[in-house]
C-alpha cells in the first residue's frame, strides 16, 4: 500500500512485541499457480520453490488491455467478504497483499479468497512502512513470517508476490522475496481510497491514471472501505464495457 501513514504503519499499534525471526522449513507448502479451494494439508513431498524475477512487476498477465486489481491490507472479517462479493458477481479475480498478522487472526478469510480463485500476496508482517531502513535481518523477519503465516492460513498456498509496505523495497528484500517464489509487486495507480476521498473521487483518480499502468491499489482494511467496495462495483463494469479485461501481474 502507498506510504499514508509513515513509520511503524497502523498495524504496529496491534503487535506489543517485535516478533522473533522464524526461519522458514525447507519443505515449503505447495506451490500453486491459482487457488484451487482445497483446504487440505500439502503433499507430503512438495515441489521445490522456483525463484521468480527480482524486479518489481507492474504488468498484467491480461495483455495490453489487462487490469491487475491489488487489495491491500486485510484480510478483514467484514471487508474482505464485501469485495469478494463484488468480484464474484463481476467475475474478476484480484491479488490480496496480506499482512502476515491479519492472516494468522483471520485464516477463515484466507481461505475464501484462495476458494474463490484469488492469488495471495505477502505484505510483511506487522506493515511498517519505514521497514528498508531497518537491518537485512528485520527485513528478512518481516517477508518470512508473513509468508510463513499466510501459507499456514491459507492451508497450504503460498503467496506468489511480495509487497513491500508503502513500497519500501530493497535489494535486499526483492532478492529475499524471489528467491521464495515471490515477484515483488509494485502499482501503478494508487486509488487514495485509504484516505476515503468519496467513490466518485476514487473512480475518477482510476480513469485519470489507468495510462499510466494496470495495476490499481485498493485496500481491504483499516478502516470504512464502504468507499473501496463501491468504487469497485462502478468501476468494473465500466472498464469492462471499454474493452478492458482482469487478470494477475505478471511472474
Amino acid at each position: 500500500m502507498a506510504r499514508h501513514s509513515g513509520g511503524r504503519g497502523w498495524y504496529g499499534k496491534l503487535i506489543g512485541a517485535a516478533l522473533g525471526v522464524t526461519m522458514l522449513a525447507t519443505g515449503a507448502s505447495v506451490w500453486t499457480a491459482q487457488a484451487s479451494g482445497d483446504s487440505s494439508p500439502p503433499a507430503k513431498k512438495p515441489s521445490a520453490v522456483k525463484p521468480v524475477a527480482a524486479t518489481i512487476a507492474h504488468s498484467s498477465e491480461a495483455g495490453e488491455r489487462g487490469i491487475n486489481l491489488t487489495i491491500d491490507d486485510g484480510p478483514d472479517p467484514k471487508w474482505t467478504p464485501e469485495v469478494l462479493v463484488v468480484l464474484r458477481e463481476y467475475d474478476v479475480k484480484a491479488t490480496f497483499c496480506m499482512v502476515g498478522t491479519q492472516a494468522e487472526a483471520h485464516p477463515d478469510m484466507v481461505k475464501k479468497v484462495v476458494a474463490a480463485g484469488h492469488r495471495l500476496c505477502d505484505h510483511s508482517v506487522s506493515h511498517n512502512t519505514g521497514m528498508d531502513k531497518d537491518s537485512k535481518a528485520y527485513q528478512s523477519q518481516q517477508i518470512l513470517d508473513a509468508e510463513r503465516m499466510i501459507t499456514k492460513a491459507s492451508g497450504g498456498v503460498r503467496p506468489m508476490y511480495y509487497r513491500a509496505p508503502g513500497g519500501a523495497f530493497t535489494p535486499h528484500s526483492r532478492k529475499l522475496a524471489a528467491e521464495r517464489g515471490m515477484r515483488p509487486l509494485g502499482w501503478n495507480v494508487d486509488t487514495k481510497d485509504f484516505e476515503r476521498p468519496g467513490t466518485d473521487a476514487i473512480v475518477a483518480t482510476v480513469e485519470r491514471e489507468l495510462p499510466n499502468g494496470p495495476t490499481l491499489l485498493f485496500h481491504d482494511a483499516g478502516g470504512d472501505r464502504t468507499q473501496t467496495v463501491e468504487s469497485l462495483r462502478t468501476l468494473i463494469p465500466r472498464l469492462k464495457n471499454q474493452g478492458y479485461t482482469f487478470g494477475f501481474p505478471v511472474r
